[in-house]
């Protein structure tokens, strides 16, 4: 099977050292927890926040510490050991305490859970991204506004493109940059529903350049294991605007 979604891990180590200082730097926007105490933190067509994760914490499946612990989030990703940025869907002010909803990046699509705001460092993102399985398109927004529109590949009937409101999870630079996913390969939270793995990692989601085998697939079809691939100046464009937690509408 042709790799798709999911860069080997010996490539990411290999790349991401190079590419630490361009994509992982302090964002513009962060602030500490205490900055947004008493305020409602969601999803707008005008930005939206993530939470990198500062401190290793318990993860709960609702405001507040007597639910029961869904996951443990480290502060570094399971790939490329990078920050972990979450996109946060909601907050919540408890007993004086303000708690965050983020989006996991683990299965199912619509995995979620709280963890207290003062375990991480809350990021705001005027980028949003959308993604047309019908059309093909990718629209990319900055502030509300539409800033780049460019038609895709995406998922064939039987290996369909995953629908949901999803996260940019992890970039990472392709070594060699010709290769069939183009230059760069931004994992998504989303996951195959119908893959449990491929290409050597667990069916996760990307949006990606193109070359070698995958140009023969032309841009507006659907004929990929569910992966978005895209013109690799737009890959270029993407990877270097949008800051990790940025959240990807698929429709």
């Amino acid at each position: 099977m042709r790799l798709e979604a999911a860069v080997s891990p010996v490539r990411t180590v290999l790349s991401v050292a190079a590419v630490l200082s361009v994509f992982w730097m302090g964002p513009v926007g962060a602030a500490s927890a205490d900055s947004y105490t008493g305020k409602v933190l969601r999803v707008t067509e005008q930005s939206s926040y993530s939470a990198r994760i500062m401190i290793r914490t318990k993860a709960w499946a609702r405001p507040g510490s007597t639910s029961r612990v869904r996951t443990i989030l480290q502060t570094k990703s399971a790939w490329s050991g990078g920050p972990q940025h979450l996109l946060i869907l909601d907050s919540a002010l408890v007993k004086g305490r303000t708690w965050v909803k983020v989006r996991l990046a683990s299965r199912p699509n619509s995995a979620f859970a709280w963890i207290p705001a003062n375990r991480a460092r809350i990021v705001r993102n005027p980028w949003r991204v959308t993604i047309s399985r019908s059309k093909r398109l990718v629209t990319v927004f900055r502030a509300g506004e539409p800033v780049k529109r460019f038609r895709s590949v995406v998922g064939a009937p039987e290996t369909p493109t995953p629908k949901g409101l999803f996260a940019v999870y992890e970039k990472v630079r392709q070594v060699p940059t010709n290769g069939f996913l183009g230059p760069y390969a931004l994992h998504l939270t989303a996951h195959s529903n119908v893959l449990d793995s491929y290409g050597g990692g667990p069916g996760r989601v990307a949006i990606h350049g193109r070359d070698g085998a995958s140009l023969a697939d032309p841009l507006g079809t659907a004929r990929s294991h569910g992966c978005i691939r895209v013109k690799n100046a737009m890959i270029r464009f993407i990877a270097r605007s949008l800051p990790l937690g940025t959240p990807v509408n698929i429709r």
